[in-house]
């Protein structure tokens, strides 16, 4: 009875002693971005001008496996990855749409996948770099997990994405910026390192032009988002008072805190969520009421049905002027996001 026992609890302990295993193995090779690290640097970076028309695209393009053919278990669905000939569909079809667009100085992209299992491995910022030959790509890592174990009878797997920045001007430099964690160990290990990218340009009066790509937290209570917005707005007003121009651009995961919905499509009311009206109080927020920028992933994409909303947009300082928002209506079709372009000026 005695060796019996004991053999039990050997067998008992071996999953324990495994599952121990696994979260040392990723704890010691966790994804530990700095602070700050600086991307790029250059002496020949162009300069800009003042008064003179440049255009920024923003799209989150869903790693190429959102379409409207799928819904996503973290959003209550079902599915956890497209199959490998919609993920390419897509891609092929979101390069298309690049291409049309080519002459965008400022392309903002997010969740752009280098190498996971939910994109089945395709190296999309290579793509879109080869694509937009006149432009320098630069990405953001902020999702770098060797195996996410969820859900556990189809686990999402390898995961290496983040915010891709093509700029069709030489920067004088790219920084990447993290924003704290805020995960306990060991959910932590197996989530995103958010981060903000920084594309910086010359101005010809001396002062800089800083394109900022953001993607925030959406799965959380708010006290990411919050956190988020303080460095952004502490950042910002940083470089606002030196002269600089900022130019926000990204998945905001908030609405707009002016927004009110003017198009003929259910309104997304799950998890609502505005901008502070505090934040960065005397910028504009560039965005449309006309057209969603994203849909509710529950369920495939059916028009007048899905709930929609607006997330993603622009914001800008006051030394900026606006000239022009051209919403892209897609209708959904190869990312759960639509694209948003915008043309501005650089104030004297």
């Amino acid at each position: 009875m005695q060796r019996a026992f004991f053999a039990l609890i050997r067998l008992l302990l071996i999953p324990v002693i495994l599952f121990a295993l696994f979260l040392l193995f990723f704890t010691v090779f966790e994804y530990r971005p700095k602070e700050e690290t600086e991307l790029f640097s250059s002496l020949a970076a162009d300069t800009l001008s003042t008064g003179v028309s440049y255009s920024s695209l923003v799209w989150n393009i869903g790693y190429a496996g959102l379409g409207e053919n799928m819904d996503f278990f973290y959003d209550g669905g079902e599915n956890v990855r497209d199959t490998k000939e919609n993920v390419i569909r897509n891609v092929d079809a979101i390069s298309r749409f690049l291409s049309s667009n080519d002459t965008v100085n400022f392309i903002l992209l997010q969740e752009v996948d280098q190498s996971s299992k939910r994109s089945y491995y395709i190296n999309q910022l290579h793509f879109f770099d080869s694509l937009l030959s006149d432009h320098d790509g630069f990405l953001g890592i902020n999702y770098q997990v060797g195996f996410v174990p969820v859900p556990v009878h189809d686990p999402l797997g390898k995961v290496k994405s983040g915010i891709a920045t093509f700029s069709a001007k030489p920067p004088l430099k790219v920084t990447r910026y993290s924003f704290d964690a805020n995960y306990p160990w060991p959910k932590r290990l197996f989530m995103l390192k958010r981060c903000f990218l920084v594309t910086t340009f010359p101005v010809i009066n001396g002062k800089e032009l800083n394109v900022i790509n953001i993607h925030n937290s959406a799965y959380d209570d708010g006290t990411l988002r919050a956190n988020q917005l303080t460095l952004l707005n502490e950042y910002a007003l940083d470089q606002y008072t030196k002269g600089n121009y900022i130019l926000f651009g990204g998945d905001w995961n908030q609405s707009p805190d002016t927004f009110k919905p003017e198009y003929n499509q259910p309104f997304d009311t799950i998890n609502l969520s505005y901008l502070p009206s505090g934040f960065l109080r005397d910028w504009r927020r560039i965005f449309c009421d006309t057209i969603p920028t994203n849909r509710r992933i529950k369920t495939p994409y059916t028009r007048g049905v899905t709930t929609t909303t607006v997330i993603d947009y622009f914001i800008v300082s006051p030394n900026i002027t606006v000239l022009q928002v051209n919403p892209q209506e897609l209708n959904f079709k190869n990312s759960d996001h639509q694209p948003l372009i915008i043309r501005f000026t650089l104030n004297e």
